[in-house]
């Protein structure tokens, strides 16, 4: 088989979305393995990606120049407001549009594109291109903005555009999919889709990171860590976390002396939380790593792992560091909505608490702290789920329906 896919990034650091995009590539030669992987990257910005990693037989890089011409900015600043159409964001995906459109597809058996960010720019490039009846469109957010969960974002006309430009790609792909069942039955029916939307869950693969690098590390000093490493956006919930937490540690002495609860945030919050927990020995908050220096800390040196999901209310997206603290085999707490993607997939529900109920996180939080002070011993929170075997079984079954649906 000849497959070709046209990914926007594959970044080694710093974004969930490359390394969820280099693993995909990763587990597509280790299940397809006598296959043809050719792939076209089209990025904004240069980068040293460490693209001699992937397990690929081609790859065609393109940095773009993404810069609106001074005409199309003057004249966009009416245009939208007249008609709730933007020529900034038609442009950029006519510059996309341009590098997907000279790819001879027909050569291809399977093609798949992807994106990264909120804006979806390879996917919504190709509309109306004939590389899109071939295509099996990949969805790794919501789109547009105003249907993401934990998004401020209101309805306007220019978000109702972004919708309508979508549902053309949809019904023009060839099949769509995105990584989680509940954005899959959401875009489904928001779209309205006559094709069904199947769900590819995100993988992790090490073999395509160099993770020699543990300069930045930062060593243990307890018995037990708790750790997390990523963003406070879009609804997601630590203070309830943290306070919990803390009461644990100011009611029992055995938390305080042998505990510790270290966060690597990505965003704002930084500022307002050092703060808030100035006084707390046992809660350390720190900027974000690079991935081989995160990938360290999480192995080595953690022994509980927090995930933090969108809210308040739902969350229907896959968190891209899912399958990568699935491998680490080590206990996680989810702080999760009602309504969520780590719902249908953990297995044990002591791995997952409410967003909103503190007392709960707290009784939770207490026995996995309990369980790892006598034990180091291998736990499965995801079960299968994220297993070769069981990624080789959805995207067969994707190609095979997509293809007789053609």
């Amino acid at each position: 088989m000849k497959f070709l896919i046209i990914v926007q990034d594959l970044r080694v650091s710093g974004t969930s979305e490359g390394i969820v995009s280099r693993s995909f590539l990763s587990k597509l030669r280790i299940n397809y393995p006598d296959s043809i992987i050719d792939v076209l990257y089209l990025k904004h910005n240069y980068s040293d990606d460490q693209l001699h990693l992937l397990p690929i037989n081609s790859i065609e890089t393109h940095v773009l120049n993404l810069k609106i011409p001074l005409f199309t900015k003057w004249a966009n600043k009416v245009f939208w407001r007249l008609f709730n159409v933007s020529l900034a964001v038609s442009h950029i995906h006519k510059v996309y549009g341009s590098y997907i459109a000279k790819v001879d597809h027909q050569k291809y058996d399977h093609i798949f594109i992807r994106s990264a960010g909120i804006d979806h720019e390879t996917i919504l490039g190709a509309k109306d291109l004939p590389i899109l009846k071939k295509a099996i469109v990949n969805f790794h957010d919501p789109y547009p903005l105003f249907w993401y969960a934990g998004s401020k974002c209101t309805l306007t006309g220019l978000e109702l555009f972004k919708l309508k430009n979508m549902y053309k790609v949809i019904t023009q792909a060839k099949s769509c999919v995105s990584s989680a069942n509940f954005l899959s039955e959401d875009m489904q029916y928001l779209y309205g889709s006559r094709k069904k939307i199947y769900t590819l869950p995100h993988q992790y693969s090490e073999s395509v990171f160099d993770l020699s690098d543990t300069s930045t590390v930062l060593k243990k000093n307890n018995k037990v860590t708790i750790s997390y490493h990523g963003a406070i956006m879009f609804g997601r919930n630590v203070d309830n976390l943290l306070d919990a937490y803390q009461e644990l540690v100011n009611d029992n002495i055995l938390y305080k002396e042998n505990t510790e609860f270290v966060l690597r945030l990505k965003g704002m919050e930084n500022k307002r939380l050092v703060e808030k927990f100035s006084k707390s020995k046992n809660i350390v908050v720190l900027d974000t790593l690079n991935f081989s220096n995160s990938c360290y800390e999480q192995k080595y040196e953690a022994d509980i792992l927090i995930i933090l999901e969108n809210g308040p209310l739902f969350c229907n997206i896959l968190v891209g560091k899912a399958p990568f603290l699935a491998a680490l085999k080590k206990p996680i707490l989810s702080i999760s909505p009602e309504r969520s993607e780590m719902r249908r997939i953990i297995t044990d529900y002591q791995y997952i608490a409410s967003s909103n109920d503190k007392e709960e996180i707290k009784r939770k939080l207490e026995n996995l702290i309990i369980n790892r002070l006598s034990s180091n011993e291998f736990v499965y929170p995801f079960g299968d789920y994220f297993s070769d075997k069981k990624f080789k079984e959805s995207l067969d079954k994707i190609l095979s329906e997509s293809n007789n649906s053609k």
